[in-house]
């Protein structure tokens, strides 16, 4: 299934993406959210929307589409996790998966703007191929661990590098900003994408394709992040892992390229969908 929610930001309804259309969900009366995922709410879904199918009644074309989870309790993301990245900002490949956090507040639909921070001048993009966990995870073995998985969800990962580089101690501090995580078109349950190790994603700025890559290319695979960072930390249902992006980002180019107001970045990733944003000033 493709999961979606619709309609003004905070007021959210949810629906679900058949052939291409869109179809409300709200009569099954609960958001996509822990509760959801934690009571095995994509199978309970499933056997609403078969049984409920012929009633189904579709989404105005003009509705925005927000984030396809409610607001999740964390979102973890993964530095680094590309090789051709690491070599491209000359850092050293990690021996361990670098863990950062963008916080909730961050989090947008697929095609809301992207909101430069006040005083940014080097704010960057990231496609990311997102795992949304399924029920609570702790001391995962990695043998097991879609077991974990609801599904997949693709992300923005934007980032302001002065914040994150240059202003010291961590990288949240360029991660978190408002509007820094776009989410979706859609989540799409793990039933739908059999082989995440073979997942092409790319993103481009103004119509200019700047990142092609690929989840083969992942220096940590998706069940070697979820085992390893349920070591660190309990992960709960609708917590999201951001597993990290390949080369391509501004941050990269000499000289390095940044967003600036009137942009537009489109990007997105096989079985996942295409997301739009277009960056703005900022504006409280």
């Amino acid at each position: 299934m493709k999961l979606i929610r619709y309609g003004n930001l905070g007021q959210e309804k949810i629906g679900v993406q058949i052939d291409a259309k869109n179809y409300d969900l709200s009569s099954f009366g609960e958001d996509y959210n822990e509760v959801f995922f934690e009571t095995d709410g994509v199978e309970r879904l499933r056997k609403f929307i078969e049984e409920n199918k012929s009633e189904l009644k579709e989404i105005s074309a003009d509705s925005r589409i927000g984030a396809p989870i409610a607001r999740p309790s964390k979102i973890v993301c993964i530095g680094l996790n590309y090789l051709d990245h690491a070599n491209e900002t000359g850092a050293a490949i990690p021996k361990e998966p670098i863990i950062f956090f963008k916080s909730t507040t961050s989090v947008v639909g697929p095609f809301d703007n992207i909101m430069l921070p006040k005083d940014s001048e080097k704010t960057d993009w990231e496609v990311e191929f997102g795992v949304v966990i399924g029920k609570t995870a702790r001391y995962v073995e990695e043998a097991k661990a879609t077991e974990y998985v609801a599904g997949y969800v693709l992300i923005n990962d934007v980032s302001e590098r002065e914040f994150q580089l240059e202003r010291g101690g961590t990288w949240d501090k360029g991660k978190g900003c408002d509007t820094f995580a776009p989410m979706g078109p859609y989540l799409v349950t793990k039933d739908e994408m059999p082989d995440i190790s073979n997942v092409g994603l790319w993103l481009s700025v103004n119509g200019e394709m700047y990142q092609n890559g690929n989840t083969k290319n992942l220096i940590f695979s998706v069940p070697e992040l979820i085992a390893y960072v349920s070591k660190f930390m309990t992960l709960l249902p609708g917590d999201v892992i951001s597993t990290g992006t390949p080369a391509g980002v501004g941050l990269g180019f000499k000289p390095p390229i940044y967003l600036k107001a009137g942009d537009v970045v489109e990007l997105g990733a096989e079985g996942l969908g295409v997301s739009k944003q277009t960056v703005v000033s900022f504006n409280l």
